[in-house]
């Protein structure tokens, strides 16, 4: 064991840890989630850590010798190693400070060994030499941006497959006529192809608002320190430090042109939250028109066959249910629920800081993930598996009263009208009644519904 003091005072830790003490009682006094904290923030912070060395020794404020130390030990962590050694709660007290010690720990401790000495000696220094020029306030919110860059980045592929699946859909069932319906109630004559397409137009929306507010986490409030008046950072290392970030990540990351206002506000992710629930909602009403257009096999609308993907009960044989779209639904609401959270905690900042970062990027890594597997599998165990029943498609739709809908063009709304009335009072189909009362032949009725169907395609 080794004794590790801070302000409070001492603490006893492992001889094989390279987190410290903060880190540790960090560990102690927030166990919520039960969870870690993301790779991808891990990655983000010890890359951030990387890029304010470089700048610092660039600035001539650390030694090359701390500098290469520090840069090392980061380039390790990055490449996987020393992983379990950020052990506290992604959800905690005091703004991320806890996670920007946790990394600022390990590394400064594995760097203490690259020069030779021993895990907290403090010849590299977590707060004097790793922290230099920084504050949790203006890191833990960067690396939160560079975290939900990449899944968003992901995310966004995602949604781009099932974009494709779809249009792919729209193709195959370009000529199959059916029942379009509103209020749940029969409606006028489409194309299932039409729907398809629909629901591919409405994804690849989605996806261009989470393009738009994805723009907006570019812009860092990297050299914010505490507050935005970047107390304590040299000039050199704030007119370089965001560029050699950039370069690090490859991405076109810049420096806030307001560092108080980007230190204060967490607009963006509240921002990026809407634009991912509003894309959780498309896809789950998507989800829950194959339900109904699956319903059946034999008491429902039955047009469309899903891939049986497992037993559907354990007491009504061969019972299948649409479980893909199902959970598909289940992932919009844990994503709405998130984004309420992220709303209140973005809301809950007070004068020049917002505390409640933990929690926003908790719900917003979690959302993201979770629509991106969603996506994926609602493309790979359903919609790619998708069959139309033809047959029954066209033969509800002639049975249907919206069928007079097309003839009006051809015999007036008062006549279709008539020909619904008495098809109904009958219990003939609209087709049967308008071959006997227009002495039109069956062929004919068809070619004009299809006519009008295809002159809106």
């Amino acid at each position: 064991m080794r004794t590790e003091h801070d302000a409070i005072g001492a603490v006893e830790l492992p001889d094989s840890a390279y987190y410290g003490v903060q880190s540790k009682r960090a560990r102690e006094n927030f166990p919520m989630t039960g969870q870690l904290m993301h790779p991808y923030m891990i990655e983000s912070l010890v890359t951030i850590k990387k890029a304010a060395a470089m700048a610092n020794q660039r600035a001539g404020m650390l030694k090359p010798d701390i500098a290469s130390a520090i840069i090392r030990a980061c380039d390790e962590i990055l490449n996987g190693k020393l992983r379990d050694q950020f052990i506290v709660d992604p959800i905690q007290g005091g703004a991320g400070t806890s996670a920007n010690m946790n990394a600022n720990e390990v590394v400064a401790n594995r760097a203490c060994e690259i020069l030779g000495g021993k895990k907290g000696d403090n010849s590299v220094h977590p707060n004097d030499h790793v922290n230099m020029a920084q504050s949790t306030n203006d890191v833990f919110p960067s690396a939160g941006k560079l975290t939900a860059l990449r899944l968003t980045e992901a995310l966004l592929a995602s949604i781009d497959r099932l974009i494709s699946a779809f249009e792919r859909k729209a193709q195959e069932n370009a000529r199959v006529m059916k029942l379009g319906r509103t209020q749940l109630q029969d409606a006028v004559p489409m194309f299932l192809g039409q729907e398809f397409k629909a629901h591919a137009h409405a994804l690849r929306r989605c996806a261009n608002r989470i393009l738009r507010s994805r723009n907006e986490l570019f812009e860092l409030n990297l050299g914010a320190t505490a507050i935005g008046t970047s107390i304590n950072a040299t000039d050199g290392y704030l007119e370089c430090v965001v560029d050699i970030l950039a370069d690090l990540i490859g991405q076109p990351v810049k420096m806030a042109d307001d560092l108080i206002d980007a230190t204060q506000n967490a607009d963006s992710f509240v921002a990026i939250s809407s634009a991912v629930k509003n894309c959780a909602l498309v896809m789950s009403k998507i989800a829950n028109d194959m339900r109904l257009l699956s319903s059946g096999p034999c008491g429902g609308i039955e047009e469309l066959r899903l891939p049986a993907r497992q037993p559907g009960s354990s007491i009504m044989p061969g019972k299948i249910n649409p479980v893909i779209p199902e959970v598909v639904t289940q992932a919009a609401f844990l994503v709405a629920g998130n984004d309420v959270t992220i709303s209140m905690a973005v809301e809950a900042g007070q004068l020049e800081l917002n505390a409640f970062e933990p929690v926003i990027f908790y719900c917003l890594f979690q959302s993201l993930e979770v629509l991106t597997h969603a996506a994926d599998t609602f493309r790979e165990r359903c919609v790619e598996g998708i069959m139309a029943d033809v047959e029954h498609c066209r033969e509800m739709l002639m049975k249907s009263t919206v069928i007079a809908t097309a003839l009006c063009p051809e015999i007036g709304h008062e006549q279709a009208t008539a020909i619904v009335h008495k098809a109904q009072e009958e219990h003939r189909t609209v087709v049967e009644v308008a071959q006997e009362d227009l002495s039109m032949p069956r062929e004919e009725l068809e070619e004009i519904i299809n006519n009008c169907l295809q002159a809106r395609n």
